[in-house]
């Protein structure tokens, strides 16, 4: 057994020989940092030793990695320190899940009274049995389309009522809660409790997800948990519990908390919030953003309307300004001088034609008058015409006692030919 001698504390005086840890007691105590450097010491006795495991936390820290190391038969597990020196000489990338073989050297640091295991050197041996498992079963959900982004249910804008699957008296539920009343305060939640990691966790989160589908009531499922190891979240990639949530005829959200691993049922929920508190934002709208895009589309309603309306006045007033409108009266005057105007060309112009006319017919009737027989005979002038009404021309055509018809202006007589007198009436003429 190593003794706890007292030992020289820098910035601290000497210890007294009179006092000693080994004889510590109530009237004697011996100091924090003398116990730490006694622990310290026996700690540094200690060689470094090579362990298997697998990885189950990775997170760097500036040019360090700080994680976790679990056995593979238990649940035994060790803290891990890998300062940046070690890291560079590392050939491989490293991950959550992956079976390993590193040399541990055992470290306190007497500063905080903590222990932790420094990382001189570590080579994968192989993907953990539990990741590998993980993997196949990934695939194969994948490969049944339970992933795709099609199959996936529309959140309400406004759910009524909110079924919340957590832990109870987590710090999930309170962020749950306390946000969604933040953005809308008359929501409404039904929250069902159930244990979030260990062999209880599926049985109880299925039950509690049944009855919430069941419920007509409820119109969206948050299943939360304020993040974890892979080891404690190995639940929420159960395939049970996946394909439970994929036949959900509720959308539902995932809000498990955890960046670096993604369960199984972030890729199959409808939604995947990064934490509880991003669940809240994406399932409840903010009332004070309601109202404030509310108010922002009013105001660009009523500055439409007023553009509208405005636009109308100044059409109405350009309408208003034309001359038609202005003076209804000077197109009507306009139009009447133009009728005037057509109305006594056209008048002229009848007279003209009418004149014209009269003129030629004046002429006609003087030209049918000289050419008329009636003109004719007017002056003197007989026609005598045969019996079968052939006009007379030549005496010998009318032999003695042939009946003859004499017109004359006024009138006609019957007469008798006597024959051609201009032969056989001698002449008188010496």
């Amino acid at each position: 057994m190593t003794s706890f001698e007292p030992q020289q504390v820098p910035g601290e005086a000497p210890p007294s020989d009179a006092v000693s840890p080994r004889d510590s007691g109530p009237d004697q105590p011996t100091s924090i940092a003398r116990l730490n450097q006694t622990i310290k010491a026996s700690i540094d006795t200690w060689g470094a030793v090579w362990v298997e495991g697998e990885i189950t936390q990775w997170n760097r820290r500036g040019a360090n990695v700080f994680g976790g190391l679990k056995d593979l038969r238990s649940d035994a597990q060790v803290n891990l320190q890998i300062w940046s020196s070690v890291l560079r000489r590392l050939t491989d990338e490293f991950q959550v899940g992956d079976h390993v073989v590193a040399c541990l050297k055992a470290d306190y640091f007497v500063k905080r009274g903590s222990f932790s295991f420094q990382v001189t050197t570590m080579k994968h041996v192989g993907l953990g049995a539990q990741l590998e498992r993980l993997e196949r079963l990934r695939r194969q959900l994948q490969g049944e389309g339970l992933f795709d982004a099609s199959r996936k249910k529309t959140l309400p804008f406004l759910p009524d009522r909110i079924g919340l699957i957590t832990g109870a008296e987590s710090d999930a539920e309170k962020d749950v809660l306390r946000n969604a009343q933040l953005r809308w305060p008359q929501v409404r939640f039904r929250t069902i409790h159930a244990t979030v990691q260990g062999e209880r966790s599926v049985p109880e989160i299925l039950q509690a997800l049944e009855l919430l589908d069941a419920d007509p009531e409820i119109d969206v499922i948050i299943i939360a948990r304020g993040g974890g190891d892979p080891q404690t979240l190995l639940g929420f990639s159960d395939e049970r519990l996946v394909r439970a949530v994929a036949a959900a005829q509720t959308p539902t959200v995932s809000a498990i908390g955890h960046e670096n691993d993604r369960p199984l049922l972030d890729d199959v929920a409808d939604l995947r919030a990064s934490t509880p508190t991003d669940a809240a934002k994406r399932v409840v709208p903010d009332v004070g953003e309601q109202r404030a895009l509310v108010d922002q589309l009013r105001s660009r309603l009523t500055m439409r309307l007023q553009q509208q309306v405005q636009h109308g006045i100044q059409q109405l007033e350009q309408m208003r300004s034309r001359p038609a409108l202005r003076d209804p009266d000077a197109m009507l005057r306009n139009r009447e001088q133009e009728v005037f105007l057509s109305l006594s060309r056209g008048r002229d112009l009848t007279t003209r034609l009418v004149d014209r006319a009269e003129r030629r017919a004046g002429e006609l009737r003087a030209s049918l008058r000289a050419l008329s027989p009636a003109a004719t005979l007017a002056r003197g002038y007989a026609i005598t015409q045969t019996a079968d009404g052939a006009i007379l021309r030549h005496a010998s055509s009318a032999p003695e006692g042939t009946a003859l018809t004499v017109t004359l202006d006024k009138g006609a007589i019957a007469a008798i030919s006597q024959g051609d007198v201009s032969s056989a009436t001698p002449s008188t003429e010496k």
